[in-house]
């Protein structure tokens, strides 16, 4: 039974599981604290998910971006870089898909194929431009990314001043061509047809009509298939892969690390570019707006990386779980006055035990050191 125990905690689902039930633990704790029954809370939190369709797709928004940063923190993971530039990188490719998208009127399909393009390969640029840092100069990623966050948040802002690119009056830009929208059956569900299909069919639209429904989180889902796929089944990923666990080793095979650190960022850059991408053509207004903090959306990549242990598969459902938690902690909040608070607490303390995940490990090895005494 003990060696069974032991086995158990040496898998890695087995870690994140724990910190996951570790975390919610935390979370009743801080809730009972303040006054408020955990049951009724958490109760209350997943059922409200479910209580209508558009909650649930409500969630499903709220995924694609933390599925496409932590995709981008992960990769970077594998070659040892602390990508904690999904901010800025993110901004940019939202900043590249409002420029290329509000300007250029291509064919529908095209039109939004170019504007992931334009904003994978602009953010991957920002991004790259950190690993030629860390590359040639020995500059820590972390603070030129942190820097770089809030360089892209100004560069947004000060864009949307100019004439010709904000909208007069407005904290806005011009928008995205409608022809490059993401939503679901965007022209038909406006159209004559599509009204009236509707009014016969009232279940709809509240989804159709009453949320930004889009394809964002099918091309995240593909996009963190593609990853996984490079990174475990082609030479490059292995290349990468054999940087992150050890640089002279890898140096010593031949594998070039300067370039596999500047190559990583560009990717990890281009990632979380393409969720600010998705984000302008799938969700209202469809253009950039006066920012006045960090989206939120590199940060979220972090905690979703770190939870998934950097699996590019892992990271749909982890960005799930969170997307999940930021929804249901938000109607906790509106319907009982509970403190949104104990969502980042039960966050924090999912991370916390995930990044420590090795306790699990030491308590593993204590079982097996201790079945071997008792059989001496």
């Amino acid at each position: 039974m003990g060696s069974k125990i032991a086995e158990l905690l040496n898998k890695t689902a087995t870690k994140i599981i724990l910190a996951i039930v570790l975390g919610f633990m935390a979370g009743a704790l801080a809730l009972a604290v303040a006054g408020y029954d955990p049951g009724t809370s958490y109760s209350m939190m997943f059922t409200s998910i479910f209580s209508s369709p558009q909650n649930m797709i409500q969630v499903l928004i709220l995924t694609m971006p933390n599925i496409l940063t932590g995709l981008s923190v992960a990769f970077a993971f594998k070659t040892g870089l602390f990508n904690i530039g999904g901010e800025g990188q993110y901004i940019v490719g939202a900043i590249a898909a409002v420029m290329v998208g509000g300007v250029f009127n291509l064919p529908p399909v095209i039109n939004v194929i170019v504007i992931m393009l334009a904003a994978f390969l602009a953010a991957g640029l920002y991004g790259a431009l950190a690993g030629f840092l860390k590359a040639k100069f020995g500059i820590h990623e972390v603070i030129t990314t942190i820097m770089l966050n809030w360089i892209a948040l100004y560069l947004n802002n000060y864009l949307i001043s100019l004439p010709g690119i904000g909208v007069k009056n407005t904290e806005y830009s011009f928008a995205i061509k409608q022809n490059a929208w993401t939503n679901v059956l965007n022209g038909w569900k406006t159209s004559p047809q599509g009204q009236a299909y509707l009014a016969a069919h009232p279940a709809l639209s509240p989804i159709l009509l009453g949320t930004d429904i889009n394809y964002g989180i099918i091309i995240a889902i593909v996009v963190a298939v593609a990853v996984s796929f490079l990174l475990y089944r082609t030479t490059f990923g292995y290349q990468v892969r054999a940087v992150g666990l050890n640089k002279d080793a890898a140096e010593a095979a031949g594998i070039r690390v300067k370039k596999s650190i500047v190559m990583t960022m560009f990717i990890a850059g281009g990632l979380a570019g393409l969720a600010g991408a998705l984000q302008m053509t799938g969700t209202l207004p469809h253009a950039l707006v006066t920012l006045a903090s960090q989206p939120g959306y590199g940060f979220n990549g972090i905690t979703v990386a770190l939870m998934a242990n950097s699996s590019p598969i892992g990271c749909i459902f982890t960005a799930l779980l969170l997307s999940a938690l930021q929804f249901g902690g938000s109607t906790i909040q509106m319907n009982l006055g509970a403190p949104s608070e104990v969502v980042n607490i039960m966050i924090g303390v999912i991370v916390f035990f995930v990044a420590v995940a090795s306790m699990f490990t030491m308590i593993s090895e204590r079982i097996k050191r201790r079945r071997v005494k008792i059989a001496d």
